[in-house]
């Protein structure tokens, strides 16, 4: 069977007429519902002072839904880390480590939304090196040992659950990036399918591991609903704020993108990028990409309301898993 996994972003537009705190708690009860239900992980994504109310500490959330749950992964995809301290980082992340008894995946990112930037005060043209400082201090603070950064001496504690403590990849959408990646030897999680041959092939010249062939979703950006015009009508709106929010971000920072600017909720019906579909159709769908298939839920997508998020969700468990068996 497919794996399952969920993502929220919290993005709460003002037409969505939903509180903060309401889908906020809403997330949460989602989290533990998945938990109960064999969902292999929980992606959480985070940006800076967006007028939609998008996600700016996913850590903070991670260790609530830590404490809400007890097997699902928590994955920070992903961390805009130049825009943090790397200790102060280092020092949540152990926490969240430590709540989640070492469920903690991180994702880390140059971030490329300009207006983020300048609100934090941090020069553009200082990421990627800020990147690097930030994967050498989390490896050397999950180490638990004194270690130097910017002449100070630094010690991390409490130790990590793990080893190692957190998993480590870079995010990125460029062949740099994820040579980058295998150079530092972390992982990689590419925003697009191509850029993660460059990661393949760089991995394979430093004498590394093969990492494989790329295995992202199979099935994501979709909402269930039991007649699909009307789940349209219900859900289009929020499809139409997401895709427009991230492909204004992307035009602006000038860079590639599977998110496109359109003009309507018809648009994004023929895009194809967004879907309404019915159990059955899913479950369609879930049996054809088999055991290998990764099927991402995002419920609350673009501000879709905590009640519709759980209608879509209750159909899944009532007329789609107990099908699957």
């Amino acid at each position: 069977m497919a794996l399952f996994g969920m993502r929220f972003d919290f993005r709460n537009p003002a037409f969505s007429e939903t509180t903060m705190t309401e889908r906020y708690r809403a997330g949460l009860d989602m989290v533990e519902w998945a938990d109960q239900h064999g969902f292999l992980t929980v992606v959480l994504s985070e940006h800076l002072g967006s007028d939609d109310g998008y996600l700016p500490s996913a850590l903070t959330m991670a260790a609530a839904m830590a404490a809400r749950t007890k097997r699902i992964r928590l994955m920070i995809s992903a961390v805009v880390a130049p825009l943090h301290d790397p200790v102060r980082l280092a020092e949540q992340a152990t926490v969240v480590d430590l709540i989640s008894a070492g469920r903690l995946d991180l994702v880390l990112a140059n971030g490329y939304v300009a207006d983020e930037f300048e609100m934090s005060g941090v020069p553009m043209d200082q990421r990627v090196r800020r990147v690097k400082d930030a994967v050498d201090v989390l490896r050397s603070a999950f180490d638990g040992e004194q270690f130097e950064y910017l002449g100070r001496g630094i010690r991390v504690t409490p130790r990590v659950e793990s080893q190692s403590g957190p998993t480590i990849s870079l995010g990125g959408s460029t062949a740099a990036a994820a040579r980058r990646a295998a150079r530092l030897d972390v992982g990689f999680s590419p925003s697009l399918p191509s850029v993660w041959e460059p990661f393949r092939a760089e991995s394979l010249a430093l004498g590394k591991p093969d990492p494989g062939p790329y295995f992202g979703v199979s099935i994501g950006n979709f909402h269930l609903c039991v007649d699909v015009d009307q789940g349209w009508d219900e859900v289009g709106r929020h499809f139409l704020h997401e895709t427009n929010a991230y492909g204004r971000w992307a035009a602006d920072a000038g860079v590639d993108g599977t998110y496109r600017i359109a003009a309507d909720v018809d648009e994004v019906r023929r895009l194809g990028m967004y879907r309404v579909l019915t159990p059955d159709q899913l479950l369609g769908e879930i049996e054809q990409v088999g055991p290998f298939g990764f099927v991402l839920f995002h419920p609350m997508i673009g501000g879709v309301s905590p009640e519709s998020a759980w209608r879509s969700l209750h159909l899944f468990e009532h007329d789609v898993m107990r099908r699957l068996g």
